[in-house]
């Protein structure tokens, strides 16, 4: 599943990023796919796919794993039998819980895939002199400088992001799961059903937290620099600075990676699950 999300949604999350961390270089989707193009070919819309590749499977692996784990604990909580369906708000909470697990694989990879995409705006801008252009050669340079808890930088941000943007994240796939199943099982959905719910679940997700998600992405990314404020420290300047709008750079391709990423996303995994339960049912 992860896989599947990072194929799909890779240059769209590259864009993402660059225009969160420095809006005033790119006009608008469009101008930053054009610029990265010419500047620096078509692989510069791949720069931290094998972090992101790490980052998903690492995430989505822990993220489904607890996700069954906090669906018997909500129902432990609401006093039903663990074979007990739940309902659509119920799944919501138990991805939430879920997501505060997923958090502590997804903040390293996530920080050195952010710093990757962003390598050649923080050179060009003149804020490092000499970009790292290896995931080695990043993870060495945050181990030289900050240490091994270097890698968390932008963890409370990516903790606000995702505690609550999973809640409506399963919340979204679960009920557009239940808008088409109208009566059936959810088990017996196409193809095309899971795709748009997935879709569905992924855009509800950004809208929620998308000014979170800029927050962390420019702490991740800037404190390449020196010493970066924390979320309310950066939250505050670009507000004062550049105003709220400002937290919103990169919204267009992150809502057409949303859908498109999440689609395939949910489609995989639920496909890859039940492959999985029929060669253990077999056995």
């Amino acid at each position: 599943g992860g896989t599947a999300c990072v194929v799909t949604g890779q240059p769209f999350d590259t864009a993402k990023v660059k225009m969160q961390t420095f809006p005033d270089m790119y006009k608008g989707i469009v101008d930053c796919f054009v610029k990265t193009y010419k500047q620096v070919g078509l692989r510069g819309f791949y720069k931290g796919t094998t972090p992101a590749l790490v980052a998903n499977i690492a995430e989505n692996s822990v993220l489904f794993m607890c996700y069954g784990f906090c669906q018997q604990i909500v129902r432990k909580i609401v006093g039903v039998d663990r074979k007990t369906k739940l309902s659509d708000l119920q799944n919501a909470a138990a991805g939430s819980f879920a997501s505060a697990f997923a958090t502590l694989v997804l903040c390293p990879t996530e920080l050195v895939k952010c710093r990757l995409q962003a390598m050649h705006e923080m050179q060009l801008s003149g804020k490092i002199i000499q970009g790292h252009n290896t995931v080695w050669s990043v993870v060495k340079g945050v181990i030289q400088k900050d240490g091994p808890l270097g890698f968390y930088r932008g963890l409370s941000s990516t903790l606000l992001r995702e505690v609550p943007g999973y809640f409506f994240f399963f919340g979204g796939y679960e009920l557009s799961r239940t808008f088409f199943a109208s009566g059936r099982s959810k088990d017996e959905l196409g193809p095309i059903p899971l795709l748009l719910s997935g879709g569905f679940g992924g855009s509800c997700l950004w809208i929620a937290v998308y000014p979170v998600d800029c927050v962390k992405s420019r702490i991740q990314v800037l404190s390449m620099a020196g010493k970066q404020a924390g979320f309310m420290g950066t939250f505050v300047t670009v507000v004062r600075t550049e105003g709220v709008l400002a937290l919103y750079s990169g919204l267009k391709p992150t809502m057409i990676r949303a859908f498109l990423a999440n689609g395939a996303l949910f489609l995989a995994y639920e496909y890859s699950r039940k492959l999985m339960m029929k060669q253990i049912d077999s056995y």
